[in-house]
């Protein structure tokens, strides 16, 4: 399965962006979903988590700042992004953790990132 990550971009400080992210194909079962971000010369860090029990959790830079959601209908992963700084800039990866049947093994997906620049 690929995950196609879009919404990316230029945007300045204080503005906002949503980030949507969604499988090329249904999966049998998803245990995990969310984004992680990458920053030039640093290491990739979490940005946001959902679990299928509905378990949240948050990076410390961005709460209270980014909302992790899914739409089940459309299969989609999003992440609203609102008073956006500039050391939110970063190549966002999106990432599930599932099983694509029942017969095959639970794995770790990751789109193919996309940019967020945030100008000062």
């Amino acid at each position: 399965v690929q995950l196609q990550a879009s919404g990316g971009g230029l945007v300045q400080a204080g503005g906002s962006l949503r980030l949507s992210c969604a499988p090329s194909r249904r999966m049998s079962k998803i245990h995990i979903m969310g984004w992680h971000r990458q920053a030039p010369g640093k290491q990739r860090e979490l940005v946001a988590v959902l679990t299928n029990t509905g378990d949240l959790n948050y990076g410390d830079p961005v709460k209270g700042r980014f909302t992790i959601s899914t739409d089940n209908v459309k299969n989609t992963l999003y992440l609203e992004m609102n008073s956006l700084k500039p050391e939110d800039t970063a190549v966002y990866y999106c990432h599930v953790y599932g099983q694509l049947t029942e017969a095959t093994p639970l794995t770790n997906y990751w789109g193919q990132g996309t940019l967020v620049t945030v100008s000062s």
